[in-house]
């Protein structure tokens, strides 16, 4: 790469602090790219012992440095993903969860081949509905509504803050049912005698407020997903609105998306 000089007093070539700031964003640039297709790899089981492939392994194997290849482990580090042991390496200490976006699923549904999911009720009862969410649940504006908060857990390790809302004369059936073991998809479909039809999402990331943090046992300030979701009946009717803060360390999403024109 060639670079741009400049003579001091003695009249000896230095490289100019531009040109120095040039190869360390280009690194920089490279650890991320790297990072990201070790991710990939850790988060697909592609290291199935458990540990990474020495750093000169890795360089030659990714035609990378080996300083590039210490900075994008040292990005995973930060991630929580991988850690380095002493006489050991670096080895996978995390685990992501998959979330598909391309089907309508509880989450036990969706992650019942990993584990077991249980809810922990905080609040449930009716409350009035704040403006918004009674436009979008097509109830009258200031009518009650059903409110569920729940901290979701996968074999015992917080997964989510789930915020929900539900039209009253659905959702006071909920009260008599087994919500910490049942996902309410499943529950809204028994009571209704309809299955769910589609869903609108919205998903983007978010800090942490102290409330949530805390629940999730999470740095406060951590970015976390948000999902927002509001499910439809089959005949259209809106019936569940939620808001779900996803720990961001636990949890990818995925879809299969297909170009239409």
């Amino acid at each position: 790469m060639p670079t741009d000089r400049i003579r001091d007093h003695g009249g000896q070539g230095a490289p100019t602090v531009a040109a120095h700031r040039t190869r360390r964003r280009l690194r920089a640039d490279q650890a991320r790219q790297l990072a990201d297709v070790l991710r990939r790899q850790l988060l697909t089981g592609g290291f199935p012992a458990g540990a990474l492939p020495h750093e000169s392994a890795l360089a030659t194997d990714y035609r990378a440095s080996r300083n590039t290849v210490r900075q994008a482990l040292d990005l995973l580090r930060a991630e929580g993903l991988v850690e380095r042991l002493p006489g050991v390496g670096t080895v996978v200490v995390a685990e992501k969860y998959p979330h598909g976006l391309d089907r309508l699923m509880g989450l036990a549904e969706t992650l019942r081949e990993h584990g077991r999911v249980t809810n922990e009720v905080r609040t449930v009862g009716p409350a009035p509905a704040p403006a918004p969410v009674a436009e979008r649940l097509h109830v009258p504006p200031g009518s009650d509504v059903l409110y569920i908060e729940r901290l979701r857990r996968l074999n015992g390790l917080p997964l989510s803050l789930d915020l929900t809302y539900l039209p009253l004369d659905v959702g006071s059936a909920l009260l008599g049912c087994d919500l910490e073991n049942t996902d309410v998809f499943r529950l809204l479909e028994d009571l209704t005698g309809q299955p769910l039809g589609h869903a609108e999402i919205t998903l983007e990331a978010v800090n942490a407020d102290a409330h949530s943090a805390a629940v999730l046992q999470a740095p406060r300030g951590a970015a976390v997903l948000m999902l927002e979701r509001l499910t439809h009946l089959a005949d259209g009717r809106p019936v569940d609105l939620e808001f779900i803060r996803f720990r961001g360390d636990r949890i990818t999403m995925s879809g299969l998306l297909r170009r239409s024109l």
